[in-house]
């Protein structure tokens, strides 16, 4: 391509050095170092400023040139930008200002209802036996549990008086099915029960560990009818004394399950007879509190039965 030189600045040959659009293709300036063309371009820019500017007594033709090519540039510049910005805000130029403070975090949304897939942590579950055991104040359901039985115990527990490295909870209730006991009457099965339900507590354990000691008697404090989630049943409570210790109270509570065949289930409460322990009547409130699953209803002890 022929390149003339730029035009003349006054009293020389040629203008002086600077970028200059290529004839023919403005986007692209040609570097005129004063005396020659070099082989140095570049794209056109629009903020291009030529060094000097031309005499005031040449035409004006260039001058309008190299503003139409500006012009051009800078307008293709922009539609580039509108299109790959979208609906996006323009950059800011300059400084930038600090982004706006954090409002304060919004407040907490109070905690969800148990929903019907989850446990209801006021009560142990009995899935076989289809009731559910309260859970009352100072009473939990325990991680780890004897046979791995529906369970609830107290927090609070003392040494064991015969065995001080291990610990013996105020209370515990456990719920299991009767099994192999070729009867199906609530009393019979509930009176044959209870010596279990004692030497289970207070004697030796599966262990082997004797923890009170042994059993050294007990007295039968109750034998009668109860009503047990609507359905009437029998217990039997005993006052255990013990070789060492303070000895304590045992109950079994029997009475059929509201599911399937009715088979009886069975209820054994354990109560410490020592300093800080449950009073015996929290047996009858534990009672009272035990209802078939998903209802609310239910009869405890003396609710249709007197004493």
């Amino acid at each position: 391509m022929s390149m003339t030189p730029p035009p003349s600045a006054p009293g020389g040959a040629g203008g002086p050095a600077g970028w200059y659009p290529a004839p023919g293709n403005p986007a692209v300036e040609h570097w005129w170092d004063g005396t020659a063309w070099t082989g140095h371009t570049r794209f056109a820019s629009p903020a291009t400023v030529v060094a000097a500017p031309p005499p005031a007594r040449r035409s004006g033709r260039p001058i309008a040139v190299a503003a139409a090519v500006v012009a051009a540039v800078a307008v293709a510049a922009t539609a580039v930008v509108a299109l790959d910005s979208g609906d996006e805000p323009p950059a800011a130029t300059g400084h930038t200002s600090a982004p706006p403070a954090a409002g304060p975090a919004p407040a907490s949304s109070p905690p969800a209802s148990p929903s019907p897939g989850e446990e209801d942590p006021t009560v142990v579950t009995d899935q076989l036996n289809g009731i559910t055991l309260p859970i009352l104040e100072g009473w939990e359901n325990p991680e780890f549990t004897s046979g791995d039985l529906p369970t609830v115990s107290t927090v609070a527990a003392d040494p064991c008086p015969a065995a001080p490295s291990r610990s013996c909870e105020h209370g515990s209730v456990v719920s299991l099915t009767a099994t192999a006991t070729g009867d199906s009457d609530p009393k019979a099965i509930a009176r044959k029960d209870i010596g279990k339900a004692a030497d289970s507590a207070f004697e030796e354990d599966a262990l082997g560990v004797r923890p009170h000691g042994g059993i050294r008697s007990h007295t039968v404090v109750a034998d009668r009818p109860a009503v047990v989630a609507g359905r009437t049943g029998h217990l039997v409570r005993w006052r255990v004394t013990t070789n060492q210790g303070p000895g304590g109270y045992v109950q079994s509570l029997v009475f059929p399950s509201s599911l399937g065949s009715e088979s009886p289930v069975i209820v054994r409460f354990v109560l410490s007879a020592g300093p800080g322990a449950p009073p015996p009547s929290v047996m009858d409130e534990i009672t009272k509190g035990i209802r078939p699953i998903g209802s609310s209803t239910g009869g405890g002890v003396g609710s249709t039965i007197g004493p």
